[in-house]
């Protein structure tokens, strides 16, 4: 693992209504992402946000 992935281990990944994802952000802590997916999740679109730790399975820590 290199060192941005270390000090930025939290990602807020997004799933478009296609099943297409796409990393949002990375973040220090999962405090941080956590707030950015649900800022980002309260806007209504169809969009589906959720936060997971590198080196996480992808279909791990959906909200």
């Amino acid at each position: 693992m290199n060192d941005s992935a270390v000090s930025l281990p939290w990602l807020v990944i997004r799933q478009d209504d296609n099943g297409n994802r796409y990393r949002v952000g990375r973040y220090a802590t999962r405090a941080e992402a956590q707030k950015i997916a649900d800022r980002l999740d309260s806007r209504g679109h169809k969009q589906l946000y959720w936060v997971e730790r590198i080196g996480q399975n992808s279909d791990a820590g959906h909200n």
